[in-house]
């Protein structure tokens, strides 16, 4: 009786020992072992392929460079950055498995830095991510960032959501809005990664940071909301199909600075023809001028105001523009041989850059 008692007493003190010795985790580690488990099968490394020519012209292909991608449904779409995949000529898809696919590109929106791409890979194979609804996200929120930094495939950082309606500048210039700001670490090889929220749902695709040589605690994510919007677009024609006004204008305060004297506004230089700026009139430039050492286009009318707003630079005119749909009638004002003028343009799709004529 007595050495059952006492071996179960060393049993009980060695158990209490090795309670000890086992590390704790805590309900928020839980939380990100179980979001990282969950989530991980469906984020992608995506290898950008560039071929070369050795002396005897034979192909030498290379890797341009790497990025990350997720599935966002069964027919094998995903969705990344369009740094990410820009002037690659072959596309390799790495999953968390280690199996390869070659993709193709499906669409392309170089004002939102996002791109769609597809591998044909059976379904059941296929884990997809779910967006949410990115208004719905605070400063102080914690998030979780999936990617490839450094081509170390699936990495894990966290953090939280540290400033919204950010700005930054895409590769071609234009202002993307509405960024969402995060300190989770950021670096080379996550772009196109998601941003998730403690439910596992995507808020944002991470798509850059301030800096080169790494994440220096701050990175932007492009909102889920702005990639629902123009996902559909870009699977169904290969591009967003913006609203447009069909002009090449040129912001008139160059030309102020040079000394004209012209209102502030957009100088039309160029109309396209069956847009909404030809079917309402407006009249492209027809002369040039010299201005210090340049040849500028002259004549055209000057927008001053779409919709009820100021026009000072194209910033403005695409964030006006891009809040409705082609289809829709806006006031315009202009102004022509110095007096003003206000009519109503009804704007059409943006076609392919490929397919605007004059």
């Amino acid at each position: 009786m007595f050495q059952k008692l006492f071996f179960l007493i060393i049993s009980l003190l060695l158990s209490f020992e090795l309670s000890l010795a086992r590390p704790k985790i805590s309900l928020d580690e839980r939380e990100n072992i179980r979001i990282y488990a969950d989530t991980s099968p469906a984020v992608v490394n995506i290898s950008s392929i560039a071929v070369n020519y050795d002396f005897f012209y034979r192909p030498m292909p290379s890797e341009a460079g790497s990025g990350t991608g997720f599935f966002i449904d069964r027919d094998g779409h995903i969705v990344t950055n369009f740094h990410v995949i820009e002037g690659a000529q072959e596309l390799i898809v790495t999953m968390l498995d280690e199996s390869r696919w070659e993709a193709n590109v499906v669409g392309v929106d170089p004002n939102n830095d996002l791109a769609v791409i597809k591998v044909d890979i059976p379904e059941e194979r296929v884990k997809v991510l779910l967006m949410t609804n990115s208004d719905e996200v605070f400063v102080g929120q914690k998030v979780l960032a999936l990617g490839n930094p450094f081509g170390l495939q699936h990495t894990l950082t966290t953090g939280i959501i540290s400033a919204l309606g950010r700005t930054i500048e895409a590769q071609n210039g234009r202002k993307i809005e509405g960024v969402l700001q995060t300190d989770a670490a950021i670096n080379p090889g996550n772009s196109g990664g998601p941003l998730l929220n403690s439910a596992g749902l995507v808020v944002g695709i991470n798509s850059a940071i301030i800096g080169s040589a790494g994440s220096v605690g701050i990175g932007f994510a492009i909102p889920s909301n702005t990639a629902r919007k123009i996902i559909p677009d870009l699977i169904e024609h290969g591009y967003v199909q913006r609203p447009w006004l069909g002009v090449e204008p040129i912001p008139t305060r160059y030309l102020r600075r040079a000394g004209l004297s012209v209102p502030d506004g957009l100088l039309v230089a160029r109309v396209v023809v069956g847009t909404a700026a030809g079917t309402a009139g407006l009249r492209g430039a027809d002369r040039e001028i010299i201005v210090g050492r340049y040849r500028v286009p002259w004549g055209g009318d000057i927008l001053t105001k779409l919709d009820g707003e100021p026009l000072s630079n194209l910033e403005d005119l695409a964030r006006i523009i891009d809040v409705h749909q082609p289809g829709e009638t806006l006031n315009i004002t202009f102004v022509r041989d110095g007096k003003t003028y206000r009519t109503k343009v009804k704007l059409t799709k943006r076609p392919r850059p490929s397919l605007i004529s004059r």
